[in-house]
This record gives C-alpha cells, structure tokens and sequence, in this order.
C-alpha cells in the first residue's frame, strides 16, 4: 500500500533541468533508499516533497500523499503537514540547528506549533524523544546548545525532532555521511529500531552502497535528474538492469576485501626512510579555573611514533577526536608539539626556523577535507595555484601558465579552469584543483587528511586512481588520513589505529582488517557498512 506516491515529477531552476520526470511509490512501514552521484537530483526532489524549494523553482507532476498533491496546497496547509505528517533529517545538523536556542527549546517547538502544547509539556516530551534517541544525561543535554554536542549526538537531536510529531514519512537526506562508522552504525541502528517500532516509512537518501545494503526494502537509482532503475535492494545488488547501476556497485570499495587499485612499483624497505615521528605528544592547555587549581590540559596525541617509507601511503584511521588531524598538523609544524621528534629526510623538523621551512613547505603539502573551505573563494583557480610558484619560486603569473595547463591536465581538468572560481565546480573537481594545488611545488610528501570523505562513490574512486598514477609517476609518499576503513584498505599501503591520542595498533592494510588484534580496531572493523546485502541489519 503506497503512503506518498510521485508521479511524473519534473522540476527546474531558470534553464537548469534537476529532475526530469521522475515517479515513485513509497509504500507503508518500508525504506525506500533513494542512490545516485551528487547533481542527480536526489535533494531537489526530497525538499519538493517538503516544499522547501525556493520560490522560483518551477515544477510539473504530481506528489500525492493521502489522496492529496502537496504540490498544489496552500502554504499554510502544508505547512500543517511539514513537520507533523512528514518530518525531515538533514544531512548536516550543525548548519540545521538554531545555535542560540536550546536543545530542550528546539524539539519542543515543533510540538507547541503542530500539537498545541504548553512549553511544559513539550518539554516534558523533549525528555521522551531524547531517552528515544538514546542520548544519555538527558537534563544536562537540554539545558546545552548544538555546538556543545558531539556530531552523533546532534544528528541524534535533528531524529529526535524530526519524530516529535509522530510523523508517517521520515526523510533522511545524507544523515550519516560526515559520521564515524561506529556513530554511522548507530545511527542506522537507531534510524532502524524507530522505523519498525512506530511503522514508520523511511526515505533514506544516500550515496554510500555500504548503507544501502543494511537497510534498503527497495531502491530507486537517480542519474542525471531521472530515475532510471527502481528494484528490492536484494536485485539492485545482485542483478542490476542499468549500466550505471552497474557502474556505481563496480566503483565501490569494500572493508572485507581489497579491490585491484593498483599498487606503485615502489620496495619499500629498499626505497629508505623518507619520515619518522618519534614519540609525538602534544597537549593543549586550558585555562586556569581558579588561583588556586593548576591549568588542566587535553593530550590530543600522546607518545605517537611511526616511519614513512619513499613511495608509501601510511593511513591513520580512528574516529573523530582520537588525535589524527592534530598529528598531522604537527608533522607538518602547522602547530608546535609538545615534545617529541619528527625526522625528515634525516633533518630535524621540529627545531627548523621559519626560514628554513620556507624551504621545507615545497616538499612537505596537505590536501585539506573540504576543498571549497581550503580554496580562496575570491581567486581564480589559476591565481590559486600560481600563488606558491610566485612565493617560492619567482615565477610570475603569464610565466606560470605553461606550468599550470601541465599541472590542470595532470589532475583531469581542462585549460578553461583557470579563469574560472572554485563555486563553478563539483565537488570532485574541486577536490581535484585541491590536489593540484598541492602538487604545484613538486612535493615529496603528501598529507591527505579526509581528502575523499565527503566524495560520491564513482568520484572518490576516480581520486584514489588519481592519486595512485600521481603517486607513482612522480614517486610520492602519502600520509593519508580517514575514517573509511574501505578506503584505507584499498588505498594505503600499512595503517595505524589511533585511539584517544595513542596508536594502539599497525600493520599493513590487510592485515588490519583481516586479523585486527586489538577489541577497539575489531569494533571499527565491524561498524564499517560493506556493500552487500548478505550483511543487512537485523531488527
């Protein structure tokens, strides 16, 4: 029995197309997982089921729920609908939640707007939905604000909200993307338990195959603004009619096997030793609270030693908070450690003056996670990356062209990028411009932290193969940072496990995952979503 059906659905923006025609059921108590690359129209058509596209978005067809087009109803009655009838997960909470308002205040407004409650006892419910969701300290957590939450807890706060008015449809848009697998698999978990608890029906979008797998009924694949496959998950996975169905389960990487990402033509131990952190630590100390208690300190990496063999990728996997990206800004003396010895190239880093890592920045680059963030929004691409040829270098802007039409081409970009500003591109290319940016200098070390994290499943594989060809044709070696266990696998040479500032275990990549010897790396192991429906969670 269909609870919301779309029917020939085609929406625009001006002379842009984003959906094309589409129709779909979701039928009642079911999840229907709604897949494809970013720009195939999978939000568009999620916030016009909300009617939360903007005022000038032009649309045709038909979304019928309960008997009634949502498409053609008053404002205000459909506003009675949004939020009571159909709630909604957004894919990032922080930019969701009112970051001056309460958590207790945030999930009890929609209650006194659709219930008609006494903020008493929306309150009152706030502390149900939070116990729901599974947050612990309830009273503490209501009385705090988003950014005093850890990204698991928020996400858990925006469920909490979405199910406050008991809602038949829960749209989740992307609400796991930027998680660890262990706060991913509980979320899931959660989202799952909910869902067959209340016969809730769920549209869950995504591009992680890994998600789908665990807990689609069906799925509709969207490519180009239309919907070209629509099946049970079990022949999505197992017999997919599509070419590009077939594309994107061929691009996925796996925690439980390795996939043929070609591995450089590099003996590490006869290579030699490009980097070596020895007993790493670095505190960050606080303030004193009073005249009479010390100043307290946070030991984000403690103790942490490691080498880097020429043309190796090392990974550094762990959750959020477990030290990873402050180890990486320390190798790179982006922040003084606290103590310890970072060697490279048999030279001392952490005891080099400012004039000496002048030098030391052309050998030594990162690639931040977020590309838009990293890339100056105000320059041209080809500003951007003829910027350090000038610094270091002298090398002038016209000088620099021949210089960066190689470098464009080297990463998969044409010419025209160059005038053009990071805005105007996909997030693969600007991920792409990011490595390019990087790579300017004619490094020899390259630290990746979360560089694909963010990335549609067919893009991040085109990355990694990006990085593989760039790494061995120019003999680079990799620190490569993340919290995708498939993507270290398949990628990284040897990893290491860092677990609250410490590295509680290293080996080479598939042994990490094969055999992992200690409980912490087992349950990461375990958490990470592998794209087969042989592993579909239980009730």
């Amino acid at each position: 029995m269909s609870i919301l059906s779309v029917k020939d659905l085609s929406i625009s923006f001006g002379h842009v197309q984003a959906v094309l025609g589409i129709s779909f059921d979701v039928h009642k108590d079911e999840t229907l997982c709604i897949i494809g690359e970013s720009g195939s129209g999978k939000s568009t058509a999620a916030f016009s089921i909300m009617g939360l596209l903007p005022e000038f978005a032009e649309f045709t067809g038909r979304i019928n729920y309960r008997d009634e087009n949502l498409l053609s109803l008053p404002a205000r009655t459909l506003e009675k609908i949004r939020g009571k009838r159909i709630g909604m997960i957004f894919q990032e909470p922080m930019t969701s939640l009112n970051p001056v308002l309460t958590i207790g205040k945030q999930i009890a407004e929609p209650l006194v707007f659709h219930e008609n409650m006494s903020e008493k006892d929306a309150l009152a419910e706030a502390r149900k939905l939070l116990e729901l969701v599974k947050i612990p300290d309830v009273e503490e957590r209501l009385k705090q604000y988003p950014h005093q939450l850890s990204g698991g807890m928020r996400q858990r706060v925006m469920i909490a909200m979405a199910l406050a008015c008991r809602p038949d449809i829960l749209i989740a848009d992307e609400p796991t993307t930027a998680l660890d697998v262990t706060i991913q698999a509980e979320v899931l978990q959660l989202l799952n338990d909910i869902r067959r608890e209340r016969g809730l029906s769920l549209i869950f979008i995504t591009h992680d195959l890994g998600v789908v797998a665990q807990i689609a009924d069906r799925v509709a694949v969207m490519f180009k603004g239309e919907i070209v496959e629509t099946a049970p998950v079990e022949k999505i996975f197992n017999d997919p009619d599509h070419e590009y169905t077939k594309s994107l389960l061929s691009a996925a990487l796996r925690v439980d096997k390795s996939s043929a990402i070609p591995v450089p033509d590099v003996v590490m131990e006869e290579a030699g030793t490009l980097l070596e952190v020895k007993d790493l630590t670095k505190t960050f100390m606080g303030k004193r609270r009073s005249l009479f208690k010390p100043a307290f300190g946070v030991h984000a990496v403690r103790g942490v030693s490691f080498k880097i063999q020429r043309g190796e990728t090392l990974g550094v996997v762990g959750e959020s908070g477990c030290g990873k990206s402050t180890l990486s800004r320390c190798v790179l003396n982006l922040i003084e450690p606290t103590s310890g010895s970072v060697i490279y190239d048999g030279m001392e880093l952490t005891t080099q003056s400012d004039q000496s890592w002048r030098v030391l920045r052309q050998k030594l680059q990162i690639v931040f996670q977020d590309p838009y963030s990293s890339l100056n929004a105000r320059r041209t691409v080809g500003r951007t990356l003829a910027e350090p040829l000038y610094v270091h270098k002298g090398i002038k802007y016209h000088g620099a062209l021949p210089i960066l039409k190689k470098l464009l081409d080297e990463v998969g970009l044409p010419d025209s990028a160059l005038d053009r500003y990071p805005h105007e591109f996909s997030g693969g290319q600007r991920q792409r411009i990011a490595i390019a940016r990087a790579l300017v200098l004619e490094p020899e070390f390259i630290i990746a932290d979360e560089a694909v994290s963010a990335l549609d499943v067919s893009i991040r594989a085109q990355i990694l193969d990006l990085l593989r060809r760039i790494q061995k044709e120019r003999s680079l070696s990799f620190m490569f940072i993340t919290h995708d266990l498939a993507v270290m696998r398949n990628f990284c040479d040897r990893a290491l496990v860092m677990y609250k500032g410490q590295v509680i275990e290293e080996g080479t990549a598939d042994e990490l995952m094969d055999n992992p010897q200690q409980e912490y790396t087992k349950i990461l192991r375990n958490a990470a979503p592998v794209p087969d429906v042989s592993h579909r969670m239980q009730a």
